[in-house]
């Protein structure tokens, strides 16, 4: 299902030293999330991500704005159809929200007995829902001898068991391992496609973006600052927020391979983004010696995105100015793009 926000706005009214301030947690948002994909919503701390999706989810009303669900406005809806509309959609939270008195079957099984879906058909599905997340075996486990990956399992079998049309996943891997947080979201990916879900992925994390989202918004004070496709956006990041959350993709055991190398805290005059195939190639060797320019290289990486591999580098490139001129444009033209800082 389509998501559409229109400029959505919520503030909140805080204390601080015994001033009272107006918090604007949303501030003017408008969004297009496609339907049956993962899109992700990024922002640091404070930003207003969580806000948003409280909006998003109807968990909020904003305090102006339009929500669409498909062609259907849904902010503004009567208790009763406002209870329907929340049914085409799942959650699943950083701390798993769990009944610790349930088993896992039981939790599972939970948002269909308050849907008063017949005690058969709720067996049968909680039998479907654990074999889809991989816990077959552990209907009968209480929560307490799960480990985290499991209880996250759990909580998506969940989600899903109402058979929504948009799952939201808010920091649904912030509590997990490296090596446990790609096995869910390959989970969720491998499950979006199954069943044709809208997935919005809440994080403060680059790296889940990377390896989870087709496209993506970046959130500072409340307003998007950026929005696109994932490729796009590691390719030709346009705001320094979203350059730092690139340049600090956090190295693993698991991620050896990704990440920012910085040999100076001296930022370089130039930005490139090295696309496909270039991240493999000598393009700077050839470019000096084509155009007698030097080039010094301060920081540099590669991502690997589901579709491609995209190398990022800080750099200066000094020598004749018209010289200089000409290898960028030549960069430019062999699949690096290049921004001047």
């Amino acid at each position: 299902m389509q998501i559409k926000l229109e400029n959505l706005n919520k503030s909140y009214d805080s204390v601080d030293n015994g001033q009272k301030q107006v918090i604007h947690a949303v501030d003017g948002v408008s969004l297009d999330i496609p339907e049956n994909t993962v899109f992700g919503i990024i922002g640091k701390s404070g930003a207003g991500k969580s806000s948003l999706v409280r909006l998003v989810s109807m968990l909020e009303k904003p305090d102006s704005g339009k929500v669409f669900y498909g062609d259907k406005r849904v902010d503004n809806l009567p208790k009763k159809e406002l209870i329907a509309e929340r049914r085409k959609i799942g959650m699943i939270f950083q701390n798993f929200n769990l009944f610790s008195s349930r088993t896992a079957g039981k939790n599972v099984a939970y948002p269909l007995e308050i849907a008063g879906v017949p005690k058969e058909k709720i067996a049968a599905k909680v039998k479907e829902m654990l074999a889809l997340v991989g816990l077959s075996d552990r209907e009968n486990a209480p929560i307490s001898t799960l480990s985290g990956g499991q209880k996250q399992r759990v909580a998506i079998a969940r989600a899903l068991a109402a058979e929504p049309e948009i799952l939201f996943c808010d920091e649904a891997t912030s509590a997990l391992d490296p090596n446990t947080t790609q096995q869910i979201l390959s989970l969720i990916k491998e499950i979006q496609q199954k069943m044709n879900l809208t997935v919005v992925m809440i994080t403060h994390q680059m790296e889940v973006v990377r390896d989870a989202c087709e496209s993506v918004a970046v959130i500072e004070n409340g307003r998007v600052v950026e929005c696109g496709k994932v490729k796009d956006i590691f390719t030709n990041p346009k705001t320094e927020t979203t350059r730092d959350f690139i340049k600090n993709i956090s190295l693993s055991s698991s991620d050896a391979k990704d990440g920012i190398v910085k040999w100076t805290e001296k930022k370089g005059s130039y930005l490139l983004h090295f696309l496909g195939s270039a991240t493999g190639e000598p393009v700077l060797c050839r470019m000096a010696k084509e155009f007698d320019v030097c080039f010094n290289i301060l920081a540099a990486g590669i991502a690997h995105l589901p579709d491609e591999d995209v190398g990022y580098m800080e750099a200066d490139i000094s020598g004749e100015e018209s010289a200089v001129a000409k290898a960028v444009a030549w960069l430019s033209e062999n699949n690096v793009r290049v921004q001047k800082k």
